[in-house]
């Protein structure tokens, strides 16, 4: 099982390995010093994959000190992935029992896969044997509670919705609440990525969270954002706009398998100290891979 999920990390990371591995496999050849035009060009593949101009700078202040020792690509690569592991926060062994309902708010910008994502997420619970419940506070969007309604029927999870245009607040509030009463093992809340009013998203979002703990105390136990990685640096300032607002606890990054490029990934995770929780390699259902940062960089390098 372990080999089948690399080898579909693998391979839903192709186009991003290309952009990742041929320059730097081509840097380094038997004969070929490392000297400071090579370190020159490696620092410049590093800014272009979007790790970001500060963590490439770091990773280069650690490979020209190990320089002298580096004669192959291999020892380059093992050096790269040290430090690229150091981008991510450590992964916690998930001790603490959860509260059922167990209340995950799914936030993000229209486009990025969220609905989709949430999905999947739902699926990949109810296929465990879990009662999930997903409730649709997207409310400024007919078509976002028709999309969650068919994944809703795909994971046969109960659905908790209001019409067009209510206050998403309420939805919010009723669906911990129907989770509570029906012995739901786990609520997922979608939410706007976009108004179509004056009102501001964020100040709506926050009215959401607090909808959600007056009904359970402590809910939403997660929030999760779904960020699209095809946007790069962007999706890193759309992070850090969200958990200003509603202080994010985990990130899910899709469309990797696109032209993205993976250092997003190491860039996100580093700037906000926040746990990356899953990544999104194509179409299916085990494609939205729970992450493991050693395996996506061994995915990305070898």
């Amino acid at each position: 099982m372990e080999f089948n999920l690399f080898s579909k990390l693998k391979k839903g990371l192709s186009k991003t390995r290309n952009l990742l591995t041929t320059d730097i496999s081509e840097l380094f050849s038997k004969d070929k010093e490392i000297d400071y035009n090579l370190l020159e060009e490696l620092e410049e593949l590093l800014i272009t994959s979007d790790l970001g101009v500060e963590n490439s700078m770091n990773i280069m202040e650690a490979l020209s000190k190990a320089a002298k020792k580096l004669n192959t690509a291999d020892e380059l690569k093992l050096v790269l992935k040290q430090e690229l592991l150091k981008l991510f926060p450590p992964e916690k062994l998930d001790q603490e029992t959860k509260s059922k309902p167990h209340v995950v708010m799914v936030v993000g910008v229209n486009g990025t896969g969220k609905t989709t994502t949430l999905g999947k997420i739902a699926m990949k619970h109810t296929l465990l044997g879990e009662k999930v419940l997903i409730g649709a506070a997207d409310t400024f969007r007919a078509a976002a509670i028709e999309q969650l309604k068919i994944w809703s029927d795909r994971a046969s999870a109960s659905f908790v919705k209001h019409k067009e245009g209510a206050d998403p607040a309420a939805v919010a509030f009723d669906a911990v609440e129907a989770a509570t009463a029906r012995g739901i093992d786990l609520v997922l809340i979608d939410t706007a990525g976009r108004l179509h009013t004056q009102k501001n998203l964020m100040e709506e979002l926050k009215k959401i969270k607090r909808s959600m703990d007056k009904c359970l105390k402590g809910a939403p136990h997660e929030i999760l954002m779904v960020l699209d990685a095809t946007t790069g640096q962007n999706a890193l300032s759309q992070a850090e706009l969200f958990h200003e607002a509603v202080h994010l606890t985990s990130i899910a990054i899709t469309k990797l398998d696109g032209t993205a490029k993976g250092g997003i990934v190491g860039a996100v995770a580093s700037k906000l100290d926040i746990p990356v929780k899953y990544i999104g390699v194509g179409e299916s259902i085990e494609d939205l891979q729970t992450f493991e940062a050693k395996r996506f960089i061994d995915a990305l390098l070898d």
